[in-house]
């Protein structure tokens, strides 16, 4: 029984005393555990630091997290970091970027106006993973978030100040009413120009631009800014409400309201040119529609001056003039639309001529031709006048033909230049010789070897050539030569106006008596 007693008391004491054993393993383990504050960097308080595959972000301690979810840029975390930390650390992206043949960097921080502070960036490179590191005041300890964010965003403050002082622009904040409560630099520059001597900037600040223009909210508004000295600015207003006051903005405009009024200017040139024109004129943009017209193509077309200042389309512009019948009637719709749109088509490429005979009797010469930034210009002009002379001139010429052709003796006409002109028909069959199938000139030299050749030889061709190529007045004389077959012939040459000459052959036979008489009747003494 005391054996028993003593064994179950051994076995007891084996127990506790491995219990015991067992609690204190635990609490060693317990202890070997990373406290609150430490993290995979292996740092028991890694304050801010970033862990970066390649743009990927692995891993980040709270205050680095914190810092990135107060980046102004919404996006990559990347693209964040380098937004808080690239001013600061300069040439930020170019180093880390090139840190793996590096292994290891160390950059430290610029503040305002480029002077160093406290802040130092340590970069590694390990297994392919870059450990970023952030040191200096702020950065350790439990305050270490809300320190390093208070510097970023003071220093972020800083640089707003600097922009909004140094910008050219004017801005302003105004409540409702009004009241000017705010004004960078440039404002108050513009304000104190305009100030008497001796007095004073007060509070509210004055205005500088009618309140309307703010106070709308409309943004593309513009307004003039008289100087004192006579000088006067544009500017383009653009407002933005924020709660019970408004941010305004105004941007200078001079430049284009410069070129506003240059194009307005040259535009008025160019209708004052072009009202004066006989010519139609009518511009047509990249999409078609009627820009510029002068009064002319009024009066040309038939249409309303409401009709095109309403910048009709070129189609409604070309179907409006066929319903006036001043377009020539096709055969069918469908093909002279197709026609119209060929035409424009032509016109953009290059230059499209076109001649419109209308049912009125009225000629017109529609030329199209490529306009700056896809637009086309088509002109209009009446040519009945040009038409109807040139009818005239051709009828004139026919008839002038055809008395000359009804003459016996050969007649052949040399212009000014030593050309041949006109020759009729007696004039082809003595000579083999119709210059009306030549399309080229041909030159009074070239004749006078022909005449030569056909001819015995005589003296007359050399003081004929001479004579072909005087100009002015010359006195009229004449000669004979012998053609090859026998037949003689009589050579007159004249001199017509404007350089011309006339020169007319005529053939000489001998009768019974022995006398020579020509051809046409007329008698001579051989």
């Amino acid at each position: 029984m005391l054996l028993d007693w003593g064994l179950a008391f051994s076995l007891l004491t084996t127990a506790v005393l491995a219990s015991l054993l067992g609690l204190l393993i635990l609490s060693l383990m317990n202890g070997a555990k990373p406290t609150p504050g430490s993290s995979i960097f292996g740092l028991g308080n890694p304050g801010v630091t970033y862990l970066f595959d390649g743009e990927t972000l692995l891993d980040a301690t709270p205050a680095a997290r914190a810092l990135l979810a107060e980046s102004p840029v919404r996006g990559a975390p990347w693209l964040q970091f380098l937004s808080r930390f690239g001013p600061r650390f300069g040439d930020l992206e170019k180093r880390i970027l090139a840190l793996a043949k590096e292994g290891q960097i160390t950059l430290h921080a610029h503040g305002q106006h480029d002077q160093p502070d406290q802040l130092t960036l340590n970069a590694e490179f390990v297994g392919g993973v870059t450990r970023i590191s952030l040191s200096g005041e702020g950065t350790i300890g439990e305050q270490a978030p809300s320190a390093l964010l208070h510097r970023a965003q003071s220093d972020e403050l800083g640089e707003l100040r600097q922009v909004i002082a140094q910008s050219p622009n004017l801005i302003w904040r105004e409540r409702d009413d009004g009241e000017v409560v705010w004004a960078n630099a440039a404002y108050l520059l513009q304000v104190s120009d305009r100030l008497a001597p001796g007095q004073e900037l007060s509070w509210p600040l004055p205005r500088l631009f009618e309140r309307m223009a703010s106070a709308q909210g409309a943004n593309g508004q513009r307004q003039r800014l008289d100087h004192p000295s006579g000088a006067a600015k544009w500017f383009d207003i653009v407002s933005v409400a924020q709660g019970e006051t408004r941010l305004v903005f105004a941007l200078s405009a001079d430049n284009a309201v410069q070129a506003e009024t240059a194009l307005r200017d040259f535009m008025q040139t160019l209708t004052k040119t072009f009202a004066h024109l006989p010519i139609g004129l009518a511009v047509f943009d990249r999409n078609r529609k009627l820009q510029l017209f002068n009064p002319a193509l009024s009066d040309l077309t038939g249409l309303q001056p409401e009709f095109l200042t309403g910048r009709p389309s070129l189609v409604s512009f070309l179907d409006t003039m066929r319903e006036k019948s001043m377009i020539p009637e096709p055969k069918d719709y469908r093909s002279w639309r197709k026609q119209m749109v060929e035409m424009e088509a032509a016109a953009s490429s290059g230059v499209h001529e076109e001649t419109w005979s209308l049912p009125s009797g009225q000629t017109y010469r529609v030329i199209g031709r490529p306009h700056p930034n896809g637009a086309v210009a088509f002109m209009f002009e009446d040519i009945s006048n040009e038409i109807l002379r040139t009818r005239r001139y051709r009828a004139d010429l026919e008839l002038s033909q055809a008395v000359i052709d009804k003459l016996d003796e050969g007649i052949a006409v040399f212009s000014g230049s030593g050309s041949l002109v006109m020759a009729n028909a007696a004039y082809a069959a003595l000579w083999q010789h119709n210059p009306s199938a030549e399309l080229a000139d041909v030159a009074a030299a070239v004749m006078v070897r022909h005449w030569q050749a056909m001819s015995a030889p005589t003296p007359l061709w050399s003081s004929a050539e001479e004579f072909l190529a005087l100009l002015g007045d010359r006195d009229p004389w004449e000669g004979q030569a012998r053609l090859t077959d026998g037949r003689l012939i009589t050579c007159h040459f004249s001199a017509l106006i404007g350089g011309a000459t006339m020169v007319a052959f005529r053939l000489v036979v001998a009768d019974e008596a022995g006398r020579l008489r020509r051809e046409s009747g007329d008698l001579m003494t051989a």
